[in-house]
């Protein structure tokens, strides 16, 4: 059982896509899931929190499981249970419920978001690696493009359910994928079996390695002004400016185009001036857009446009910023990549848990609340970068 390298970046990236579909595609049901469940506005946000907060837990699990029984096993266990997961937040009999199951989904999920990080770090480095993770960016990129249109496509002729029995297929789909297709990357002899206590200290020496603190850092705090976005931008779209969902599906698809296409420019401006640069310039960009957005929030009156176009260069920045603080906080650590990979994933959707919280709490009928949080992540993440250039 082979994968050829030419399919490697698709393969991984139709895995790593089980992410951004299961968050992006059920956004524009927000108000359908309210009205089923008769809640008031901006308690559907309370899921998108929950499946955060699974992410942050399965993801430090999984890297501990990936590193100690080799890539393949730990990721048709994850896909198995999110699968299983995802039918019953199909079947959810209330909103607590369906939160529950959101959890649980993104605890088994998580695995096919920390494993094929892992698999890049195990088959390549540096400019190699970020190559290959800008390669596996633009195939799983197609699931945040399509998903809310998708999503708002069912919406418009079945109710949301429809949309979690996709996600148990796309799983199931998933782990048939894995089983037939992705050879296993870490050779028993590179794995570690070692207890809870050998496992923490694992934990607590890639923690304390200042190369991966800083990257992972950067990239966890510009996944908080990003989630803000993604919890905060169904009330703003189709509340206050009553879009259709399928037109806020378009808005979203285009702006998560902008992030892709800076993806895929990423290797081409790293071999003219170098990750550290790049990345030092795109942090204080995306900082340039979240302040233009929240100008016009705090303002406001200038239609659909004034947040768009700001929400729009802000992800276009985070399409440089994501890859190469990933391989930042990954290089150094070839012998555990699982582990490293599973610990900045844990420290991002901590970040997104709590900003999809606020984004919900804070919710009052307006931009104002998405943009402050926007502005918060982008300029902790500056600083995070003014301590990497020490």
């Amino acid at each position: 059982m082979q994968a050829s390298s030419r399919w490697m970046p698709a393969l991984l990236g139709f895995l790593t896509a089980i992410g951004p579909l299961s968050t992006d595609m059920y956004l524009p049901s927000f108000p359908a899931i309210e009205a089923t469940y008769h809640t008031a506005s901006g308690t559907a946000q309370i899921t998108l929190a929950a499946w955060f907060a699974g992410l942050a837990v399965g993801q430090i699990t999984q890297g501990t499981l990936a590193d100690r029984y080799g890539r393949r096993a730990p990721l048709m266990a994850g896909l198995a249970v999110f699968t299983l997961a995802s039918i019953g937040c199909a079947l959810a009999p209330s909103l607590w419920f369906l939160s529950v199951m959101r959890a649980v989904a993104a605890f088994g999920g998580s695995a096919s978001m920390v494993i094929p990080r892992a698999v890049v770090r195990d088959l390549a480095d540096g400019h190699a690696a970020a190559r290959l993770m800008s390669q596996l960016m633009l195939v799983m990129g197609v699931a945040p493009i399509l998903a809310p249109t998708l999503g708002g496509a069912v919406l418009s002729v079945a109710s949301w359910h429809v949309i979690f029995w996709f996600g148990a297929v796309y799983g199931a789909g998933s782990l048939l994928v894995v089983w037939r297709m992705l050879p296993e990357t870490l050779e028993p002899a590179r794995r570690f079996r070692v207890g809870l206590a050998g496992v923490l200290a694992r934990y607590i020496s890639v923690f304390r390695e200042r190369s991966f603190l800083v990257h992972a850092s950067i990239a966890g705090l510009g996944m908080f002004g990003m989630f803000a976005y993604l919890a905060g931008s169904p009330p703003v779209y189709i509340g206050l400016f009553q879009l259709s969902p399928p037109v806020y599906g378009m808005l979203f698809g285009l702006c998560a185009g902008g992030y892709i296409l800076a993806s895929q420019i990423n290797p081409f401006i790293l071999q003219r001036f170098g990750a550290r640069t790049v990345l030092r310039v795109a942090v204080r960009c995306y900082l340039a857009a979240t302040v233009v957005l929240a100008v016009f929030a705090f303002i406001g009156g200038f239609g659909v446009l004034s947040v768009f176009l700001p929400i729009w260069v802000a992800l276009f920045c985070m399409g440089f910023v994501q890859p190469n603080s990933a391989v930042g906080a990954l290089s150094g650590h070839a012998a555990h990549a699982g582990s490293a990979s599973a610990l900045m994933g844990t420290m991002q959707f901590v970040l997104a848990a709590i900003s999809g919280t606020a984004a919900g709490l804070l919710t009052d009928g307006t931009a104002r609340p998405m943009a402050a949080l926007m502005v918060f992540g982008a300029a902790c993440a500056v600083f995070a970068d003014l301590w990497r250039s020490r």
